[in-house]
């Protein structure tokens, strides 16, 4: 039986942190073992986000780095750029021609953007239909994501069945992957780590970064086990290890930061290390991203020729 097709990306908008790792980045690469399928960096989606070249190349390469210290391994998966498959916006167009205003508006970034009065950009409106061209170009079976990008599934495949209603069947319904038991990681105060709220621990961090994020987790004095360590900590060791560690020390929070300390370290070092390697060679780095988009290229081009037959401008 032929592998499924996973596919997913990541907006080259900054480091990432263990958040992003233990909620998505971790699933690639154990579902490439049994999947095949497409990582893709999302600068076209980043543009929202980011416009300023200088940034925005060293983020890219930074977001290929990570993913190949990780252990993504392009013998297994395609990695590739959005921007070099100029098939994802011309997708994205014809998907705008059928979708209406008042959908998109149900998009959580337009209604987060329009709560805090910003000034909202077409991108950012547009932002879901991207993402659904995004996806469906490459008929995939799963799309791993974190909780918070699940209704952009939903909106691809609303897009998919659309279309496949007006023009005939041309796209598959791709499912959502979350892992339910890391869909919210917490921060240093316990609220959803995000770099935004900056209670994040960076994922490639040295050690000094390591323990000043940690030690600055907020502990409650009233509780024997402080929740919030507990939480990040379970993310290194098996719960069952943890509870009695943790009865062993109920109260000495500073022992039981110092022990997280130590085992983030001891998690991220070899991680850190891979990095490093892979920043000494980037010509080598950014063959293999457009060795990947190569492929890609092909796979997307044959899907839009079907979708421009289906929808009459071949002619």
């Amino acid at each position: 039986m032929s592998k499924k097709v996973l596919l997913s990306g990541v907006k080259p908008t900054g480091a990432p942190h263990i958040g992003n790792y233990f909620g998505a980045m971790k699933q690639f690469v154990d579902l490439q073992k049994d999947h095949c399928g497409y990582i893709f960096i999302a600068d076209y989606h980043a543009l929202n986000f980011i416009q300023n070249r200088e940034e925005m190349q060293k983020n890219i390469i930074g977001v290929l780095l990570d993913y190949l210290a990780i252990g993504l391994d392009p013998e297994k998966l395609i990695l590739f750029k959005q921007s070099d498959i100029s098939e994802h916006t011309e997708l994205a167009w014809i998907f705008d021609t059928l979708t209406t205003m008042p959908y998109l508006m149900r998009a959580h970034a337009f209604k987060d953007a329009e709560a805090k009065n910003k000034e909202i950009s077409i991108g950012t409106f547009n932002y879901p239909m991207l993402m659904a061209a995004d996806i469906l170009i490459y008929n995939p079976d799963i799309v791993p994501i974190g909780s918070d990008q699940k209704q952009h599934v939903e909106i691809a495949r609303d897009t998919a069945e659309k279309f496949n209603r007006i023009f005939g069947e041309t796209f598959k319904l791709p499912e959502s992957k979350i892992i339910e038991e890391v869909a919210i990681i917490p921060g240093v105060d316990g609220k959803k780590m995000s770099k935004s709220y900056n209670n994040h621990i960076p994922l490639f961090a040295g050690y000094e970064e390591i323990k000043k994020c940690v030690m600055s987790i907020v502990t409650d004095s009233g509780e024997g086990i402080p929740k919030n360590v507990y939480a990040i900590h379970k993310l290194f060791r098996s719960e069952e290890e943890l509870k009695n560690i943790y009865k062993e020390k109920e109260g000495k929070y500073k022992e039981l930061k110092e022990l997280l300390i130590e085992d983030i370290e001891k998690f991220i070092a070899p991680l850190r290390e891979k990095r490093k390697e892979f920043e000494k060679d980037i010509p080598k780095i950014l063959a293999i991203l457009k060795a990947g988009g190569e492929k890609a290229k092909k796979i997307a081009e044959e899907k839009m020729k079907e979708v421009r037959e289906k929808i009459g401008v071949s002619v």
